[in-house]
């Protein structure tokens, strides 16, 4: 997950620019622990949640959205810092946008800091949003997944305590200094008007230190509708140096987007500077593998659903139901059958006695 931007317009220090990394090849996440020790800890994110595990907790509250539908702001500032920074081991922002910790590629939008959350144990105030999705043609992209399966993208809505710390450069090194919102994005039949607000402006962001100002929108309107309903568990950012600070909540409920804004964020944005002499490379993939739960707690702020059944399960249920019925039925059939087999029979046998029988039978003198 991209480190966050820094708030209020103040630039606190900057960390010491890290060792080179990637998602694949000889610098790919399976080497990050190697130099950044924190993405070997215990505590990594994303996970895969397995819901039927997830422990139902009716004390977790509904968040509360402060200033998310009417942002403070006429505009915002939409960017893509691909790997800016990142690729030549220095520590340089965006150019025009609040400074970037730690580039990661991705698209994110700088969010003001009217936007507040709350139903935490603090209030946390929001620093910026960005995606995470796969390549062009694939239908994976998401970083977390739910029981095995990954959506095609996802979406990180990143705040800090604002409480406890000044500002996100000091929060996101501390235990849950930070508090981010995950949306799973699927496809749907209709293009989503709010993601429109942010996909429409990606041509002009094209290659990576790419800024743009953008209109002010509801960024409530990007989130799902039922904002009681949600995965709570202790993890970290997803890129390094993957500090083991991030309070996660993920919503189960999709967001649905259409096939062609799915296609506007796998194909619209390069990792490299439009300078760059070399062939520009498609900003794909950004998205980090998930990590192991290792005795963690996921909870959820509803009641465990009941466990489907297999397909194997449901057609043994059905031939069973059906073979049942038919047994029902034959039983019921040759059951009638064999009780007016008798009911004739004894009747047959009263009339043939009754027929037998002579007036010196009665007893009485003719």
């Amino acid at each position: 997950m991209l480190s966050v931007l820094l708030l209020l317009g103040g630039l606190a220090p900057a960390l010491p620019a890290g060792p080179h990394w990637t998602y694949e090849g000889p610098h790919g996440q399976q080497h990050w622990h190697e130099g950044h020790p924190e993405c070997g800890g215990r505590a990594q994110s994303p996970i895969d949640i397995g819901t039927a595990r997830a422990q139902p907790d009716p004390s977790l509250p509904p968040l509360q959205l402060e200033g998310y539908e009417h942002p403070e702001s006429p505009g915002l500032t939409l960017a893509n810092n691909g790997h800016t920074g990142e690729r030549r081991g220095e520590n340089r922002g965006v150019p025009g946008a609040p400074a970037l910790l730690t580039p990661c590629p991705t698209a994110v939008l700088a969010l003001p800091p009217s936007l507040r959350l709350r139903g935490l144990p603090h209030t946390f105030t929001a620093v910026q949003l960005h995606f995470h999705w796969g390549r062009p043609g694939h239908a994976a992209g998401a970083e977390h997944l739910l029981d095995g399966h990954r959506a095609p993208a996802e979406m990180h809505v990143v705040h800090f305590d604002s409480e406890r710390f000044s500002d996100a450069s000091a929060a996101q090194q501390q235990p849950g200094g930070l508090a981010v919102l995950g949306v799973l994005l699927e496809v749907g039949d209709d293009p989503h008007p709010a993601y429109d607000n942010i996909l429409r402006h990606l041509g002009s962001i094209s290659y990576a230190g790419q800024t743009v100002a953008i209109p002010s929108f509801s960024i409530q309107e990007l989130l799902p509708a039922h904002l009681d309903r949600y995965y709570r568990y202790n993890g970290s950012l997803t890129t390094p140096p993957c500090f083991q600070s991030v309070l996660w909540t993920l919503f189960p409920q999709p967001v649905r987007i259409s096939r062609a804004q799915l296609e506007q964020l796998q194909g619209s944005l390069y990792s490299t500077e439009e300078a760059e002499p070399d062939e520009p490379q498609l900003l794909v993939d950004n998205f980090r593998a998930p990590q192991e739960l290792n005795q963690r707690l996921v909870l959820s702020s509803f009641p465990r659903e009941p466990e489907g059944y297999s397909t194997g399960e449901v057609i043994a249920i059905i031939f069973g139901a059906v073979a049942g019925c038919v047994g029902l039925f034959l039983a019921v059939y040759f059951g009638t059958k064999r009780m007016r087999a008798r009911r004739a029979q004894a009747q047959d046998v009263v009339f043939k006695a009754s027929s037998r029988r002579s007036p010196l039978d009665t007893g009485h003198p003719r």
